[in-house]
């Protein structure tokens, strides 16, 4: 009797230190697309400015390739990690506790960085309605709302952002067919007069390279959720797959409908480049929809931001890579509430220093960062587990194609980057080097190298050659 009051104690515990298994496709697709959509809204005109109109569509379809094959890849391997943590837990088991620890503190900088920007647009945009309006009270006070959604639960948070994105990926049909591009006497397209193709080359494609990844940059956050699905083989690759498509045709779609209401010179600054567009065709129903769509945009990238840094952060306090006291789930919620806590005045931080581009540049080399370690974790995922040795949710087709456009592709991007942020490409590097020389003589120590491997060795056959 005893022995089984025991035993019940253990399972409860168990139970109550992991987070819920409640996540269908439909959150997903919510979870990526919701983050992503607030890049289609603003930051990926600055490619304009880079290589010009032309070499802003360009680079996002080239870009979009990019992301097809991470998202093949990340599909691959986060259908069969045993935990929570996206990159990181790939890392974790793929490439020991060093790798592990700069994947989840980039994963967790790419995304507070990322909420910062949207913190950055919605101050901008109410701004719009008076001047006098004081932006700082609701950007908080929609932060802290969107944080304390996530702390009550990540169901409801994004059934709240699969509402929120869809409103928001609306409005940009609404301005599209506001326009009436599809008839040839009462357009209001004028792409000659307002573009102006490729003033720089092909230099200036691969200058927009690195603003051309804000029309996908955050989708590979799916990963970051797979644990808490229902079925990870299943909802993982669907919600992915699917969310990439909606992506591609949505920045398409904002890349024709902005290139024709607004002149490339005024595109290429603008901060909420669709709500500009909209005021150009002096619609009211129009301009009022994509003021909301810009907002919602905003607040469904926040909401899905919270979400994955902190489930990064957690993961990383889990396995003893910081200190634990971040690694808490809440009793009632199952959340990882003290890690979402944490990471709300870092966002604010960086969200008020009110340089956009700034703030962009450190998520998107944040981000190329985790890609060009996602590419050889897959090189070496498939070599420690080959093909019918594991059970797959998925398998990347054409392999090793994916990886090694992936390899190329982000390269090329980071050298695109150097062009016009050097500065900042070489402070990104030097921030990370000095993480990581912190972690190998002062936070190695306590790492539990016993408990690291501990969640999935149960559940994983031992690799080829180990």
């Amino acid at each position: 009797m005893e022995q089984n009051f025991e035993l019940n104690d253990i399972s409860k515990k168990k139970s109550e230190s992991h987070l819920s298994k409640v996540l269908g496709p439909m959150h997903i697709w919510a979870l990526g697309v919701g983050i992503v959509l607030v890049g289609q809204f603003m930051g990926w005109n600055f490619t304009i400015g880079k290589g010009g109109s032309f070499g802003s569509i360009i680079a996002c379809w080239i870009i979009g390739i990019l992301y097809i094959s991470l998202i093949m890849i990340n599909t691959e391997i986060g259908s069969v990690i045993p935990e929570t943590g996206g990159q990181y837990a790939m890392a974790k088991y793929l490439m020991g506790p060093l790798a592990a620890f700069n994947i989840g503190l980039m994963l967790v900088f790419e995304y507070v960085m990322l909420e910062a920007a949207d913190a950055l647009v919605v101050g901008q945009i109410l701004q719009t309605l008076h001047p006098d309006i004081q932006a700082l009270p609701y950007i908080i006070l929609s932060l802290l709302a969107l944080t304390y959604m996530n702390y009550r639960g990540v169901h409801a948070t994004l059934n709240l952002n699969i509402v929120l994105t869809g409103i928001a990926f609306i409005t940009i049909f609404i301005l599209l067919f506001s326009t009436k591009f599809y008839s040839p006497t009462s357009n209001m397209l004028r792409m000659k007069e307002m573009t102006n193709g490729l003033p720089y080359g092909w230099i200036g494609i691969l200058g927009a390279f690195q603003f051309g990844c804000w029309f996908f940059l955050g989708i590979e956050g799916t990963a970051l959720a797979a644990a808490e699905c229902r079925s990870t083989g299943r909802s993982f690759p669907i919600g992915a797959v699917v969310g990439l498509v909606t992506l591609l045709i949505g920045a398409t779609a904002t890349w024709f409908v902005c290139s024709g209401l607004v002149a490339s010179g005024d595109l290429a600054v603008s901060v909420y480049p669709l709500f500009d567009a909209a005021i150009k065709t002096k619609i009211p129903f129009v301009v009022n929809a994509l003021f909301l769509g810009t907002v919602l945009s905003c607040l469904a990238s926040a909401n899905g931001c919270i979400a994955d840094a902190s489930r990064a952060w957690y993961a990383m306090s889990k396995d003893t890579l910081i200190p634990e006291i971040f690694s808490a789930i809440h009793p009632k919620y199952k959340t990882p509430y003290r890690a979402i806590l944490f990471l709300l005045p870092i966002s604010l931080a960086f969200g008020f220093t009110g340089l956009l581009d700034q703030v962009i540049t450190f998520s998107i080399f944040s981000a190329l960062m985790v890609y060009l370690m996602t590419a050889y974790m897959m090189v070496k995922f498939r070599k420690m587990y080959p093909m019918g040795s594991i059970e797959r949710g998925y398998i990347a087709p054409l392999h090793p194609m994916p990886t090694i456009i992936l390899v190329i592709l982000t390269l090329a991007t980071l050298i695109g980057m150097y062009f016009g942020y050097s500065i900042n490409l070489i402070s990104g590097f030097t921030f990370y080097i000095l993480a990581s020389v912190w972690f190998v003589f002062h936070r190695y120590k306590f790492v539990k190298e016993e408990s690291f491997l501990s969640g999935g060795l149960g559940k994983w056959p031992r690799p080829v050659g180990y």
